[in-house]
């Protein structure tokens, strides 16, 4: 159980955006220019969060603190962490030819000095409903799963885009709803009426009902030298590879086949949308103001 109640919210903020086409972390979405973070930021604090890391790359640092820091004030600790290509990475594995970082799983590694309590990882792309929150706060202030981390699990049919592909962390459970894996899919879509996965070795279909990673997590910090050390074989495997990206699936994944760790599925609700191409912009946009007009946010939210 968390006795001390302290509950840390991880924001990866540090994506290139290369798909949408401009800095999607820090583009307004909200009746007001609010930023998805913006409504994230809102529903960990209600939800009783207590701290925000935000991961960041050094250029929007400066740009980040002045959007966020006014509005959390006397709220949460806050802490910014710099993700950079060589941060925590072995010299011998450095490679001059990378131009992006080593992704989500290297992106969460970074905050490790900064975070000693249960925490949550999420996007800063991604909306997750305050039920997401809610639900993640109440798994660690129970006790009832000892030391299992979480995944906060979406149903897939749910969580596509209609402007084109996206990636997807597709799960299984077993009978006590613990996750026994997790599948990341790069290039999922709806074709003819299925949710089509096209893969090297050819097209896979996939469950529409399935439990879907939107890359939401609660995580004990015990996770930390795990992941440092799955990070460092990682490396030997792909510092060639100059795409080669760590991701937080893997990290579960290795988790639960060794039997390392467990990872309770838990539901995020029914509330998802993010952005991933620019056209997606004004249906985000229309789905915060439907909220807005039901009440579940305040038109102004600090």
């Amino acid at each position: 159980m968390n006795t001390n109640n302290k509950l840390t919210l991880l924001v990866l903020a540090a994506g290139m955006g290369s798909r949408y086409g401009g800095i999607k972390q820090i583009d307004g979405f909200g009746p007001n220019g609010e930023t998805i973070m913006d409504y994230s930021l809102f529903d960990a604090v209600r939800s009783g969060f207590t701290k925000v890391v935000f991961i960041v790359r050094e250029e929007i640092k400066e740009t980040v603190k002045e959007i966020f820091l006014p509005k959390l004030k006397d709220k949460v600790e806050v802490e910014f962490v710099v993700q950079a290509l060589d941060t925590l990475v072995p010299n011998e594995y450095k490679n001059t030819e990378r131009q992006k970082p080593w992704g989500t799983g290297h992106a969460m590694l970074c905050a490790k000095d900064v975070i000693n309590e249960p925490f949550a990882v999420i996007n800063a792309d991604d909306f997750y409903g305050q039920e997401a929150f809610q639900n993640t706060a109440d798994f660690f202030k129970s006790g009832k799963h000892g030391d299992a981390h979480a995944l906060v699990g979406y149903t897939l049919k749910n969580v596509l885009s209609d402007f084109g592909s996206v990636s997807r962390g597709v799960g299984e459970e077993d009978a006590q709803g613990f996750l026994t894996s997790v599948v990341e899919r790069t290039n999922v879509a709806r074709v003819d009426g299925k949710i089509i996965a096209k893969e090297k070795d050819g097209d896979v279909e996939l469950n529409p009902e399935a439990k879907t990673s939107m890359n939401f997590w609660g995580f004990h910090p015990s996770i930390f030298p795990a992941t440092e050390r799955m990070f460092h074989k990682f490396l030997k495997n792909n510092a060639d590879n100059i795409k080669a990206e760590f991701f937080i699936p893997l990290i579960a994944n290795e988790l639960v086949e060794t039997g390392e760790g467990k990872i309770k599925v838990i539901s995020g609700g029914s509330t998802w949308f993010g952005v991933t191409y620019k056209e997606d912009k004004e249906a985000v946009s229309q789905k915060i103001r439907e909220l807005v007009a039901k009440g579940e946010y305040p038109e102004k939210l600090w």
